[in-house]
């Protein structure tokens, strides 16, 4: 059935086109992923298709009945309501009476006795019963739960932070169970758990998606179907994200083979042009007719690419950063607990953790913006930052571009050491001149953030600071500074949610794991996810180290049995046993604990507990019936 049909739309913003005659179509349930280089046009078409803002030309058809759901990059929330107000926004039927029971819900468990509100619960529930709405409630609570809202279901909007705003309107988006669901970067400012369940419950759903994100782990395993805005126009390809690679790269193969064959077509009428053959014949005309038909097919000016080419580094010396016992808390809330580090030269580390754990914070700190409550942060004499932070400081919006490159730099040196002109340097990071010359302002977000980017390179710094640096940056964009900082000569510390960057980048693993503890992890993200899967399924499977229970007082035998000699010495025997077995349990618990992110000790403790844990159970369950005897 055909949910949504885009019909030759255009868009342009004044001098600017951004895409024209763009037409595809949507079935229900089919998952479709957007993508394109920053600026080619993909947040406006999300916001053309969920009606927020028209098209030029064309028009937009989406089936009768079908509800539409739409996330921006940046949503905007009634700043006087609460978090559950907003969550329950929406305007279908089912979300208003979810709406109205959830809030008196809420005011009864404040008030327990209040008749008035008793009575509104009991007609709205023949009111759910009717409608079917107590799967959408449990639903509801599920998506508020795994989210992390619950605790904030009566807090207001205006106090939230960014990443916790971007939780609310997700939330609303998914509690409206819609059709289709339009979603801009979705996993900007979310943290990888949230992502891991994000993807796990929209790879459930049978909701229409449409979907713009640079996350390249959730557009492989979520969509069908990739359409990708290249110069204006749209091309289709069927699969997922390493589908379309595969796609990309035999259409640009086949591509260059047409335009090799069209030159040596070329080449063939001009030499045969060129011997002068008789000017005024209906041969000759022909061929002079198909010679400059060939000259008039050139090919479309392939779409540009970032150029990074910038000096990887300067000169490092023997120390790099070291941090001493750090400790960082705001108020009563430690964000960091007595954190040491020695970072060394080659070394790229990935910091992971949820929103609001410290990760910022740890990064001010290295970066000097913040001071520790207590502990050192030494850097070294050689050492040259630069901290791509989230809110792109000191990005003067009225400023224009060429100026704000020109700040640092008339002459960047390249990576073979030769001088560029800035304004060079800026058509390699796709800044045409016409931009340059424009506002900072009529840049869209991920062209603020490569210009930001390159700002910042331009120092040739030697350790490099990213937060969040696939924020807003398009998959080209992303795969060749993965590229630059393969051969980066200096330190790389990151904060990032995106899982395939850590994967691709980084070497060790540092996650806050709560109370200010930040715990290391050797390798990429994908070894964390192991190591800290068998962990969770050690701690499920091992019982928690427990004190020494009191022995049962045995009861007064019934029968004539009694024990002999042999089973009196075993019953002793089995006494002593229990507790050097309790004392080895003790014993490997604390080792357990201390473990760390030695993965391999870890589960060889945790092995070793099970069997103790084991042989406490046998052992005692004898004790049990000899003690019976006695």
């Amino acid at each position: 059935m055909n949910l949504l049909s885009i019909e030759s739309i255009s868009k342009q913003y004044s001098e600017r086109p951004l895409f024209q005659d763009v037409t595809f179509g949507m079935n229900k349930g089919e998952r479709l992923g957007v993508i394109g280089v920053n600026g080619s046009g993909k947040s406006t078409l999300l916001r053309i298709v969920a009606g927020i803002e028209p098209p030029d030309s064309g028009r937009v058809v989406i089936t009768g009945g079908t509800h539409v759901a739409y996330l921006p990059q940046a949503p905007l929330l009634p700043e006087d309501k609460t978090v559950l107000e907003a969550v329950f926004a929406g305007d279908s039927p089912t979300i208003r009476l979810l709406r109205e029971y959830e809030l008196v819900s809420a005011n009864l468990a404040e008030q327990p006795d209040n008749a008035s509100l008793l009575a509104k619960l009991s007609a709205l529930t023949p009111q759910m019963d009717a409608l079917g709405a107590w799967d959408a409630e449990a639903s509801a609570h599920t998506i508020i739960t795994e989210l992390g809202l619950a605790e904030y279901a009566n807090t207001p909007i205006s106090i939230l932070s960014g990443g916790q705003r971007k939780r609310v309107a997700m939330a609303r988006a998914l509690v409206d169970q819609p059709d289709l669901l339009i979603l801009d970067e979705p996993t900007n400012h979310i943290d990888t758990d949230t992502i891991d369940w994000m993807e796990e419950y929209l790879s459930r759903s049978t909701c229409a998606l449409l979907l713009v994100t640079h996350d390249r782990y959730f557009l492989d395993r979520l969509v069908g179907r990739m359409i990708e805005l290249d110069r204006g126009r749209l091309s289709s390809y069927t699969g997922n994200y390493a589908s379309f690679l595969e796609q990309k790269a035999d259409r640009i193969i086949r591509e260059a083979a047409v335009e090799d064959a069209r030159q040596n077509m070329i080449r063939r009428e001009l030499v045969w042009l060129r011997r002068g053959a008789q000017a005024r014949t209906t041969k000759q005309k022909a061929h002079v007719e198909r010679a400059q038909a060939l000259v008039d097919q050139r090919p479309e000016a392939a779409q540009g690419s970032v150029e990074i080419d910038l000096g990887t580094g300067r000169r490092i010396g023997k120390r790099v950063l070291e941090l001493h016992t750090v400790s960082k808390s705001y108020g009563e809330r430690m964000f960091i607990d007595r954190f040491s580090l020695e970072l060394k030269a080659s070394d790229r580390l990935g910091i992971i953790g949820p929103n609001g754990s410290g990760k910022s914070t740890l990064l001010n700190l290295i970066a000097g913006r913040v001071q520790p409550d207590k502990g050192e942060v030494r850097v070294g004499e050689t050492i040259h930052i630069a901290y791509y932070d989230q809110e792109s400081a000191g990005l003067n919006l009225d400023q224009r571009v060429v100026d704000y490159i020109r700040e640092v730099a008339e002459l960047v040196r390249g990576r073979d050491g030769a001088l560029v002109a800035a304004t060079q340097m800026l058509e390699r990071f796709l800044f045409t001149p016409e931009m340059q010359w424009a506002s900072i302002a009529t840049l869209s977000g991920g062209e603020r953030r490569r210009l930001y980017l390159l700002r910042h390179l331009i120092h040739n710094p030697n350790l490099l600071i990213l937060d969040e640096p696939t924020n807003d940056l398009d998959l080209q964009t992303l795969g060749i500074l993965e590229s630059y900082l393969d051969d980066f000569n200096g330190a790389v510390i990151t904060v990032s949610h995106d899982r395939y960057f850590l994967d691709r980048v980084v070497g060790r693993i540092f996650a806050f794991e709560g109370s200010g503890k930040i715990v290391e992890y050797p390798g990429n993200y994908s070894t964390y996810r192991e190591h800290h899967a068998r962990k969770v399924a050690a701690l499920k499977s091992a019982p928690p180290v427990k004190t020494k229970p009191a022995l049962p007082v045995p009861s007064v035998p019934q029968g004539p049995r009694k024990l002999n000699n042999k089973e009196r010495r075993e019953l002793e025997g089995l006494e002593r046993r229990i507790a050097e077995l309790e004392a080895t349990r003790d014993i490997i618990g604390s080792h357990l604990n201390s473990a760390g992110a030695d993965h391999i000790r870890y589960s060889q403790l945790a092995a070793e507990l099970a069997q103790v844990e084991a042989s406490i159970e046998a052992t005692f369950t004898r004790w049990s019936e000899l003690a019976e005897l006695a």
